[in-house]
Order: C-alpha cells, then sequence, then structure tokens
C-alpha cells in the first residue's frame, strides 16, 4: 500500500545532526543536489560546501556553520526526492527550531537563497550572542515539561538569573537553557523532584532563552528584510504549535523565534488531531523520528537521511504506486 499523501507532513530537524562528510554521495549522484551545494556556496559567499564535505569538524560545528549545513543538506535531500518522486506532495510540514526555516522553504513560503542567507545570519547572531551571554544547555529525561517548566521559573525568580524550558520534544523529554549557574540550580531540583536523568549538553550558547536578546533585534530586522510568500500548505509553527497559513503569521513567529520554546510535542499532536498519519523526516540522521514514536507511537514514521534511505523510500513507493495501478 503507497503512502496517502492526503494525510502525510515532512519534518526537517535542527541543530545537533551534523557529520563531516554530510551530503558526500548524494552531490556525487545527483546532480540537483551538487547544485544546491554550489547555490548555498554562492549565496553566502563562503565555502560551505568544503566544511560539509571535508571539516574540519570544529568549524562545523559552530553554530554559524552547522545551521546553513543543515538547512542546505536538508532541502538537497528534498530536491533529490521530489525529482525522483513527483507525487511526493505532503499536506503539512513542521520543522524543529532551524527545521523551521527549511520547511518554510520546502513550502515555497521562502526562497533557497534568501533561506540560506537567513540561516546563515541566524547562525551568526546566536554565535555573537553566546560570546556576549555566555549559556548552558540540559537535557532532562523523565518528567513531564510543566514540571520542569515550574522549576525553572522558580529558579529564575530567586536567583534573579534566567533558565527556562527551551524545547518540549516529546513526552519525558525536555531541554532547559540559561543561565549557566540558574541551569545548574535548576538541574539539581529537577533530579530531587524525580527527574530519570539530567544530561549537561556540550554547548556554551543558550538557545531559545532569554539569553538570545541581543540576536532578536537584529536577526528581526534580517527577518523584515527577507521575502516571504503564502505556505503552500500549512506549516506548524515551533511556538504556538498552530499552523502559519498567512505571511504575516511567519514574520510574527520567526521574530520571536531565539528566544521562545519548541512546542514539538504539541505541534505533532496538533498535525495528528487534524488528520496526519505518516510523518517523513528528512534531514541528516533520525531525531526527529524518535520523538514521534514517543509521542504517538500509532504514528507512521519514515526517515530519509541520505542516499540510501532516500533511494530505498523512492524504491518503496513506486513499487507501490505501480502495485495499486495493476
Amino acid at each position: 500500500m503507497s503512502i496517502d499523501w492526503s494525510a502525510t507532513a515532512f519534518v526537517f530537524p535542527g541543530q545537533g545532526s551534523q557529520e563531516v562528510g554530510m551530503g558526500s554521495e548524494l552531490i556525487a549522484h545527483y546532480p540537483q543536489a551538487k547544485q544546491c551545494f554550489s547555490t548555498a556556496d554562492k549565496a553566502i559567499d563562503f565555502n560551505l560546501s568544503d566544511i560539509m564535505l571535508n571539516g574540519p569538524e570544529e568549524t562545523l560545528n559552530d553554530t554559524a556553520t552547522t545551521q546553513p549545513a543543515i538547512f542546505t543538506y536538508s532541502i538537497a535531500l528534498l530536491t533529490v526526492l521530489r525529482d525522483l518522486l513527483p507525487e511526493a506532495k505532503p499536506v503539512a510540514y513542521a520543522g524543529h527550531s532551524l527545521g523551521e526555516l527549511t520547511a518554510l522553504c520546502a513550502a515555497d513560503a521562502l526562497s533557497f537563497e534568501d533561506g540560506i542567507q537567513l540561516v546563515r545570519r541566524r547562525g551568526e547572531l546566536m554565535h555573537m550572542a553566546g560570546e556576549k551571554n555566555p549559556g548552558a544547555m540540559a537535557a532532562i529525561i523523565g518528567m513531564d515539561a510543566d514540571t520542569v517548566k515550574q522549576i525553572c521559573q522558580q529558579v529564575t525568580e530567586e536567583l534573579g538569573h534566567p533558565v527556562v524550558l527551551a524545547n518540549d520534544n516529546c513526552p519525558g523529554q525536555a531541554v532547559i537553557s540559561g543561565d549557566p549557574d540558574a541551569l545548574k540550580e535548576a538541574s539539581q531540583r529537577v533530579e530531587q523532584a524525580g527527574a530519570k536523568r539530567v544530561i549537561t549538553l556540550a554547548v556554551s550558547v543558550a538557545t531559545h532563552s532569554p539569553l538570545m536578546h541581543p540576536a532578536e533585534a537584529e536577526f528581526k530586522r534580517h527577518v523584515e528584510k527577507t521575502a516571504f510568500n503564502m505556505p503552500s500548505v500549512p506549516i506548524y509553527a515551533n511556538l504556538s504549535a498552530q499552523p502559519l497559513r498567512s505571511v504575516e503569521d511567519i514574520y510574527k513567529e520567526l521574530e520571536g523565534q531565539l528566544t521562545g520554546a519548541v512546542q514539538w510535542t504539541n505541534s505533532i499532536q496538533n498535525m495528528i488531531a487534524n488528520g496526519i498519519t505518516t510523518f517523513v523526516e528528512i534531514g541528516p540522521k533520525d531525531v526527529l523520528t524518535g520523538l514521534i514514536r514517543r509521542i504517538d507511537r500509532s504514528a507512521t514514521r519514515i526517515n530519509i537521511q541520505d542516499k540510501a534511505t532516500l533511494e530505498a523510500f523512492v524504491e518503496a513507493e513506486k513499487a507501490n504506486i505501480a502495485s495499486n495501478n495493476d
């Protein structure tokens, strides 16, 4: 049985899934992918593709490079998929943090050239904000997001330094972000309150927290200068977990994206409530596929992260379509 495209969404990952060599097989076999990499290099006047393919790892892991790298790779995969399988037309999109900009590009609300420039600037501004206000982040395992949020609010009020719920990823997995001392205190308190595990993340940029305020105003100016179109299909927003259906919705969403929390659990639940039964993750690795499994195991989950998974998906879907037409 082939995929029901009227009940399918494409989702795109955020930062953290990058690795040196990403895209090497794809661009070696598909001119469309190679063109995406070349267009990205020209649009941002930076040899991004060389860093993606050859490293060094520390440069690729710099947020100013990581973000355009993941954006470019995800769009390259999507471009090849659409060429090989024109039937691949989902009815909704979503992206986690950075992936929201990928979703905007995928839904024709943002051109690739404008998108890569905006993503590059987003990464640069977040890097600079991290240097100005060094922060920390931690994953909280085994505690509901509301309790995590309450503990963060208490710590913020008591210490006078911010720590907030940054990502509600799935039931039992949240990420907190903020001032290092406040985060350390919040981490201790969630453990005392029954969290199964606290994992300090290897970052110095406190994304989706008030420490990103230095980047927010400048990013807003870049967003306002960027041309957006009506999305071809709804894009479920990080901040509201509701569909972005207009250009005005897009501007409002992006203006608060750097400091607001990613409501991923609610986004997926709302998509399912609105009829989505299949989620196809497009981009490096399979983080979102795992999160969606924890949100609703009944949802069909498909991961396209490289040449092999892309070709396997296309081959299976073409065989299903041919079988249905017999």
